[in-house]
């Protein structure tokens, strides 16, 4: 196959219809060159060549260098904004899977709206905040190794790895920031308490597995105040914690009550941990 820059730019012709009906029917949020090459024997560069003409004509919207998604019919634009963000992250960032606020959104650990999904991902990322075709995204890069504690969901066809119950709850404990803050962490401990599949022992299980000091800093003084466990829990806990103080809320003041049995200064107003 050869195509040639002087191919006319109005329209849509057999071959670019057959790329387009071929990729429709895989199903996935996103195509890349790669995807023409295994399905259509396509070189690197006729690959890239036909999505960028494709994209020019509007049938495809490009999300990233080489990463396009096919522009649904009927849409009124040829940027949409998509409505699978979940599939697109899974594809974007993957090995990844969703956490932070969006994870307990979907647990129902809040009821508060945020206009960003939150993803994990082991891949490095050059900067926190993405948009992607009008999508937002924030993105924490961490070792592969701390990819656990997740659950597959499915999202049309597509796989998606969302954080379980339990692991909500200790990615917000190690970072309140992409939980919406202390304040924000200290509501979703007490909404997993009342979850019917609460069980701090798979929290503990989780934050040694983490293996970072500050989580055990937040979940035993969550423990004692919020979640009301019993001596033996917060004797385990407290064994695991290391020297220093941290704040609760790491974007807060340095200001507040410093509880020295936890390591932790509470500067969030104490009305908010009641």
């Amino acid at each position: 196959m050869s195509l040639k820059n002087t191919e006319t730019q109005s329209g849509i012709g057999q071959v670019e219809r057959h790329v387009l009906d071929t990729m429709s029917r895989l199903g996935k949020p996103v195509i890349r060159a790669a995807d023409l090459e295994r399905e259509l024997g396509y070189s690197r560069a006729i690959a890239n060549l036909v999505m960028s003409r494709l994209a020019k004509k509007g049938w495809l919207q490009r999300l990233k260098s080489g990463i396009y998604r096919i522009v649904p019919l009927g849409s009124e634009s040829a940027n949409p904004m998509p409505e699978d963000a979940w599939s697109i992250a899974m594809e974007l960032f993957s090995p990844c899977y969703i956490s932070g606020w969006t994870a307990a959104e979907h647990w129902e650990l809040t009821e508060q709206i945020f206009n960003s999904t939150v993803i994990f991902t082991s891949l490095k990322q050059r900067k926190k905040e993405t948009i992607v075709a009008g999508l937002n995204y924030r993105t924490k890069t961490i070792p592969k190794k701390d990819l656990f504690g997740t659950k597959k969901i499915w999202s049309d066809n597509t796989p998606i790895l969302i954080a379980d119950l339990h692991r909500t709850v200790i990615d917000a404990l190690d970072d309140p920031v992409i939980a919406g803050g202390g304040r924000h962490t200290i509501d979703i401990a007490k909404e997993y308490m009342k979850h019917k599949d609460a069980n701090p022992e798979v929290l503990f299980q989780y934050a040694k597995k983490l293996g970072h000091g500050a989580v055990f800093k937040r979940l035993g003084f969550i423990a004692e105040k919020i979640m009301h466990l019993p001596q033996p829990f917060l004797d385990t806990a407290h064994a695991e914690i290391n020297t220093g103080i941290i704040n609760l809320d790491p974007n807060g003041s340095n200001t507040g009550p410093i509880i020295a049995k936890w390591g932790i200064r509470i500067n969030i107003p104490l009305g908010d941990i009641s």
